[in-house]
């Protein structure tokens, strides 16, 4: 099996896990656990884990020139992108969570066109216009409260903001994947992460009752850790060796598909007008932002 095609199941794996996620979390919150408190048991049990298989990989030094870019990369990814993500996904549904997640390859076009100098097409421009569209009519025309879901508006507005936080990441992270190893990169960006955010989460990290945790609460949160944080992380950096981070950033729209399964099916959601249109425009919006141009013909 050749690199190309491991990078894509890689990638094919952790936009999966993060389907099934948007559900799982979201029952988890805020019964159990309070968003920013789930974010330290996340960058903290990742930490653990990487830092347990790191010997497995080569011993890697940092370069100082990369230091910079790697706490950067920690601040998109492991704190921001969180933060905004689970106190999102505390105020909204699991469904239109996803879908607004979709726009993430837009994000990323526009920020690779701003830091890189990628040109964008007219048909990238469209698509753009098309799946902001989309991602805007959930945050605008939402109904304002459902059950389990306090204030929808807001909730998608901060799923917005952590798209925007994971697409610059994965620009940013793409260098330093070529450089280094993926168990010498994420055993940094998540110690880092512990740091970062423990001023933020420590308080509601600390309010929660473990000792009572039913069992379905524990195999969530475990999930949540080895799954959606250790397992998508380091499926991504891998796949990022290979593909580019326009390529890893369309297979998000997995997610929605995944995400309208698992919930429809669990009944912890259920699919309206809105939100099929809405879907639909992202999913095209993000079709012509990703779509290669077809070749001159030769004169």
């Amino acid at each position: 099996m050749n690199k190309r095609l491991l990078a894509i199941l890689a990638a094919i794996g952790a936009g999966t896990i993060y389907g099934i996620n948007h559900t799982v979390a979201k029952a988890l919150m805020p019964v159990y656990i309070q968003p920013f408190g789930f974010i330290l048991l996340r960058v903290t049990g990742a930490a653990i884990l990487f830092w347990l298989i790191s010997p497995l990989g080569p011993k890697e030094k940092i370069a100082t020139s990369d230091w910079p870019r790697l706490l950067g990369c920690s601040i998109l990814g492991m704190c921001i992108n969180m933060l905004f993500f689970f106190k999102g996904l505390n105020l909204t549904t699991p469904i239109n969570s996803s879908v607004i997640t979709t726009i993430t390859p837009i994000i990323v076009l526009v920020l690779a066109a701003i830091l890189i100098k990628e040109k964008i097409t007219l048909l990238k421009t469209i698509g753009i216009i098309t799946g902001l569209a989309g991602a805007l009519g959930l945050i605008l025309f939402s109904s304002s409260e459902v059950r389990n879901a306090s204030n929808i508006p807001l909730g998608n507005f901060l799923v917005l903001v952590n798209a925007t936080s994971y697409g610059l990441y994965l620009i940013l992270v793409k260098p330093l994947t070529g450089r280094y190893h993926p168990f010498t990169l994420m055993k940094w960006l998540f110690t880092m992460a512990v740091i970062i955010n423990l001023p933020f989460t420590l308080k509601e990290f600390i309010q929660v009752e473990w000792s009572s945790l039913p069992i379905e609460a524990i195999l969530g949160m475990s999930f949540v850790v080895v799954g959606t944080t250790f397992l998508t992380y380091l499926l991504n950096v891998y796949a990022l060796r290979q593909l580019s981070a326009s390529t890893i950033s369309a297979f998000v729209y997995l997610q929605p598909l995944i995400a309208i399964i698992y919930a429809v099916s669990t009944g912890a959601d259920s699919l309206n007008l809105l939100k099929i249109v809405a879907a639909l425009l992202v999913f095209a919006g993000v079709y012509m932002v990703t779509r290669k141009p077809r070749p001159k013909p030769a004169a």
